[in-house]
């Protein structure tokens, strides 16, 4: 008894000196990781200028910041002046005596600006609420009266004076200043209804419509998903759930979704159904046939006498341009273009880079046949090719502007320069004729432009991750007009932010360079060795890094390196804006999808910085990103220690139809494998070593929570040990319970990854919470 007393209290003191030794990250540590958040360091950029809008032709309108507050610029091209509209100040007064009920200026978020310079007002939408005002002091503002509400999903034509909607599958037209209702079709019914928005995944009462540019018709569809399998989310709650059902096809299934294209007379209320079969809802580049701003892929014609469109094979490898008479009805093909992966017809946060050119009876087509994204002109009217438009080693990232009449075009193109980024957008002079474009940013940046309505002039937003925007006025020649405002980080330094690091690393093919950032340690000690964690978003149809413009915060990326981590976001192969052959390099291994770069990307870096500790590498993300996450955790066990997994999509049979279907082919079987096989994240997760965190909200209407509970059904079965985190109110995104899984994810790594003690129950809140 004595032995055995003395061996418990040795293994107590053990036990307690370990507990001694273990480090701790304290609550203190945690509130300066949590003031590297957007929310907290964004409002510290002073005269960074992120957009600009076009009233008319010659006069825009910006807003800028000083010390937070932002003040309303207008801007006269022709004249090159700039001069605010309002005195902040004086105008907050205003609009608290309209009824705002907002006392610090710095809360002001100006939504919108539509002046009558005519009537010497403007119409201020302030988060969401409409005042007018008076364009000289003291303002005066009133709540201007009307019948704007209730327009929030409906489709407002381009004269304003009209907005169209759904209602019981049927689509509405409202006058949108008397109010007045009138519906335009009658036989939409249950599942079988017009311009309804559901793409499975992405279900809403929006109108899908595409209004003539005189506001005298909409182009849509009747889609028709009648016989397609329901999906159901269940609410948790005490008494009886709440169930929601919607249809939602998954790889595979043989019933999808069928769209029958209708172009619908608003002042006639006729509805002219066009002649050729219905086909399976894709488009040339999203989910759906709109998506994003800026034409879609439908087209009107500036007539408004025909519509062109792209018909898109289930599997996305084949494209059919097609013009059709909007008053017959009438379809004809102009030219179809086949490929043996997938076809995109731009990039998804731009939108679709192809236009209908009807002036000049042209397509102009945009097109990675050469492996680079290139303009092609056909003529409208016979299909033939006529030239190509651009060509080299470089893609045309989108159109700013193009001038039919003269051919001169506006482009914005990425990986043309030498010795920069290639993610930087550049703009170009090209012409339709053909010829080599002329630069007109000369700063090697990533640009943004933002054209006139006739194109004479852009206003130019550049920046780096490194340095905030700078706005400039230029001509359609590149000339400068004016300086508008240039980004100032002095407030925000003096927090102890710090920029990330641009990085190009190796990637796993052993020749192609992949970039990135890297956020380095906050207090960097060189003779120290960092965990570090990997943040990920493997494509195909966007990278880890949305943008190459300047933000403050990328996720918690700079929060984690304040608490002690090198955290790294690698762009791996198979993402987009480089060749087609880079974003095609795991076309038939999607499983893989961008992780065997992250690895060689890490070992790169520590070859230069010896404060990295490879054996100490952790990986997370969100929806795709969970996905690879765990495929990082199943496939590459021994170089990731600790993952966290969210929303992932770990088995895309289980996910809607268009995605997969088209990055991954059509599904086949030979009657005991599948080609999805190899992407099935449940498969692998045997080879789990490290720890790894699940997490899903069950209202979940765009990932399926089966996609996790698979994986967690294969780690029981396979013994192994994991954590998971579930979310009953949540849907994708975790909603408000998104502070608190950023808490929990940072206790993981500095837990388990760190090996340190972090603070119990921390609170992740922002600015001005409880007040």
């Amino acid at each position: 008894m004595r032995l055995l007393a003395s061996c418990l209290s040795l293994s107590l003191i053990a036990g307690t000196a370990a507990a001694q030794e273990r480090p701790a990250v304290t609550a203190a540590d945690y509130t300066r990781a949590m003031k590297q958040l957007g929310p907290w360091t964004a409002p510290l950029v002073d005269h960074a200028v992120r957009s600009a809008h076009w009233i008319d032709a010659r006069r825009f309108w910006y807003v800028d910041t000083d010390r937070g507050v932002p003040t309303i610029m207008l801007v006269d091209a022709t004249k090159g002046t700039k001069a605010p509209a309002f005195d902040t100040v004086t105008l907050l007064g205003a609009l608290n005596a309209a009824g705002l009920k907002e006392r610090d200026a710095t809360r002001l978020g100006f939504d919108g600006f539509e002046p009558d310079f005519a009537q010497g007002t403007a119409v201020v939408r302030v988060r969401g609420e409409r005042f007018s005002c008076a364009l000289a002091q003291p303002y005066g503002c009133t709540k201007p009266t009307g019948q704007r509400a209730g327009l929030a999903s409906a489709v407002l034509s381009p004269d304003g004076k009209r907005a169209v909607f759904v209602r019981d599958w049927n689509l509405w037209v409202r006058d949108v200043a008397s109010g007045a209702e009138r519906q335009l079709t009658t036989d939409g019914v249950k599942d079988f209804g017009y311009a309804t928005d559901n793409a499975g995944w992405k279900h809403s009462d929006d109108a899908i419509v595409i209004w003539s540019p005189d506001s005298t018709k909409v182009a849509t569809f009747q889609q028709d998903q009648r016989a397609v399998a329901d999906f159901s989310t269940t609410t948790t709650q005490v008494g009886h759930s709440v169930v929601e059902t919607w249809k939602y096809p998954f790889v595979g299934d043989k019933e999808i979704i069928q769209i029958q294209r209708v172009i619908v007379d608003v002042d006639r209320g006729q509805v002219t159904r066009l002649k050729m079969p219905a086909e399976p809802h894709r488009s040339s580049l999203c989910d759906d046939v709109v998506c994003g701003d800026g034409p879609q892929d439908m087209q009107w014609a500036k007539d408004g006498r025909t519509l062109a469109f792209v018909s898109t094979s289930r599997d996305h490898k084949v494209e059919t341009v097609r013009i059709a008479d909007a008053t017959t009805g009438a379809v004809r093909d102009v030219f179809t273009e086949t490929v043996p992966t997938w076809f995109d017809s731009g990039y998804n946060d731009e939108g679709f880079n192809w236009r209908y050119l009807s002036q000049r009876g042209e397509i102009l087509w945009w097109s990675q046949r050469d492996d680079w994204g290139h303009y092609y002109l056909y003529s409208a009217k016979t299909g033939k090719l006529l030239r190509q438009v651009t060509r080299g080693a470089w893609n045309v990232d989108h159109p700013v502007h193009i001038d039919e009449r003269s051919g001169r075009m506006l482009i914005a193109a990425v990986g043309r320069e030498t010795g920069t980024d290639p993610y930087y957008r550049s703009i170009y002079a090209v012409s339709l004729n053909g010829g080599a474009p002329k630069l007109l940013t000369p700063e090697r940046q990533d640009h943004i432009a933002l054209p006139s309505s006739d194109g004479r002039y852009f206003v130019d937003i550049y920046s780096t991750p490194q340095e905030a925007q700078t706005a400039v006025l230029r001509r359609a020649d590149g000339k400068l007009v004016v300086n508008l405002a240039k980004g100032d980080l002095t407030r925000l330094r003096a927090t102890g932010w710090q920029a990330p690091e641009s990085i190009a690393v190796r990637c796993s093919d052993g020749k192609t360079v992949c970039h990135g950032l890297l956020f380095k340690p906050a207090g960097l000690d060189p003779q120290r060795k960092y965990p570090v964690v990997d943040y990920i978003y493997p494509g195909p149809f966007m990278g880890t890094i949305p943008s190459r413009q300047f933000s403050t915060a990328l996720n918690d990326t700079g929060a984690l390196a304040q608490l002690g981590f090198a955290v790294v976001a690698i762009d791996g192969m198979g993402t987009p804006r480089r060749s087609k052959a880079f974003q095609d390099y795991y076309h038939r291994d999607m499983g893989l999808q961008a992780v065997p770069d992250q690895v060689t990307g890490i070992q790169d870096l520590a070859s230069r910085y010896a404060w990295i500790d490879t054996d100490r590498v952790g990986i997370w993300g969100h929806s795709g990103g969970g996905n690879a996450t765990a495929t990082a955790m199943f496939r590459y066990p021994e170089f990731f220690k600790v993952g966290i997994a969210e929303s992932g999509n770990h088995d895309n049979r289980n996910y809607e139809d268009d995605y997969y279907e088209k990055y991954l082919g059509l599904l086949t079987s030979d009657g005991k494998t599948t080609n999805y096989d190899g992407q099935a994240n449940q498969d692998f997760a045997k080879n789990l070593k490290g720890k790894l965190l699940l997490a899903h909200g069950i209202l979940d209407d765009n990932v399926p929570l089966s996609s996790t509970l698979l994986v967690v059904d294969a780690l029981q079965k396979a013994n192994k040990d994991f954590d998971l985190i579930l979310f009953p109110r949540a849907q994708h995104g975790f909603g408000d319970m998104g502070g608190y899984m950023m808490r929990r994810r940072w206790d993981y790594f500095v837990e388990h990854l760190m090996g340190a003690t972090p603070p119990k129950e921390f609170k992740i809140t922002g600015p001005g919470a409880g007040r």
